[in-house]
């Protein structure tokens, strides 16, 4: 009992004396909404756990090179990696290969943020709004093309569900990331597209792109005159990219249990929520067990739309 006691009154200097860095693994490239998450959150629990956390970018396969490289990982305590609903809850059904399965080789930390998405127009657009969207949808005979940043992507499955709600004819064009098919709206390409709030808004109040609705179960303060889709008429609509952070499976409990107050406090702070309210992102401090719920309620929802739609990436 006596070395047990030793041990524990030990434990906090030994996780302070410990100099190495946190790898955060993050599936996109540097620049982009997932990235600034990153690297914002990790300034800050850096300094709360008296640690270095260095973000590392592995981007490519929908986040499955980045979530590889975690769970093959055995630097248990040193590694972490942002797990988004592509790697938690959709990439299960849309590959037919993984090297990994999520539940089994990754844990829960806590969730990071949930991005908004928002349904847009070219700002020159005759629509004006959601009802002006729906009357003129409907008189196209040949179909009304959208876009995305790529199958399975939240945009894409948003679109997919509206489709579905609203008996639309929609045809999907897939991109390579949001970039290319912002551009394409502004350009008259294709007509509407869903974005998320972290990429769309600063060309939403750059007079670029026009909101029409958010898929949020209330309006987001970044675009307080925009309605929800429930407010249009679409009851329970509500669609939203968002991530997590998780470490590979041997990761001991004691070191979740201090990432996750780290990531909490970060998460509430002030210079934080400050920041991330400016770019219309969602802060979601959750406990680990609220970040496994939350996962696997989204895995069943859009698994079945998948399911549904057929979708398959490889």
């Amino acid at each position: 009992m006596a070395g047990l006691a030793a041990l524990l009154l030990t434990a906090p200097l030994a996780w302070a004396q410990d100099s190495r860095p946190i790898e955060w693994v993050v599936g996109m490239a540097p620049g982009g909404g997932t990235d600034t998450v990153a690297r914002v959150l990790a300034e800050a629990m850096g300094r709360t756990l008296q640690q270095s956390i260095v973000v590392v970018n592995k981007p490519g396969a929908a986040h499955n090179i980045a979530t590889d490289y975690v769970v093959r990982s055995k630097d248990y305590g040193h590694v972490m990696v942002t797990a988004d609903y592509a790697t938690l809850a959709t990439n299960p059904f849309l590959y037919s290969k993984l090297t990994y399965d999520a539940e089994r080789d990754l844990r829960p930390v806590g969730m990071l943020v949930r991005f908004p998405l928002i349904l847009v127009v070219r700002a020159d657009s005759p629509i004006k709004d959601f009802k002006g969207f729906m009357a003129w949808a409907r008189t196209q005979q040949q179909g009304v093309s959208y876009g995305s940043p790529g199958p399975g992507t939240p945009h894409h499955l948003a679109t997919e569900l509206l489709r579905e709600r609203t008996g639309l004819n929609l045809v999907h064009v897939p991109y390579r990331g949001a970039a290319p098919a912002i551009q394409d709206i502004m350009a008259g390409q294709i007509p509407f597209m869903f974005v998320e709030s972290g990429s769309g808004i600063p060309y939403i109040t750059g007079g670029k792109l026009r909101p029409l609705a958010v898929a949020s179960a209330r309006r987001i303060e970044s675009l307080p005159d925009t309605p929800t889709l429930q407010e249009e008429g679409l009851k329970d609509f509500v669609a939203f990219a968002w991530q997590g952070l998780s470490v590979p499976t041997g990761t001991p409990q004691a070191t979740i249990d201090r990432l996750n107050q780290a990531l909490v406090g970060a998460l509430q702070s002030a210079p934080v929520k400050a920041r991330f309210e400016a770019l219309g992102i969602e802060a979601m401090p959750t406990t680990p067990a609220e970040m496994a719920s939350f996962s696997h309620a989204e895995k069943e929802r859009w698994g079945k739309l998948i399911r549904q739609i057929g979708l398959k990436i490889d």
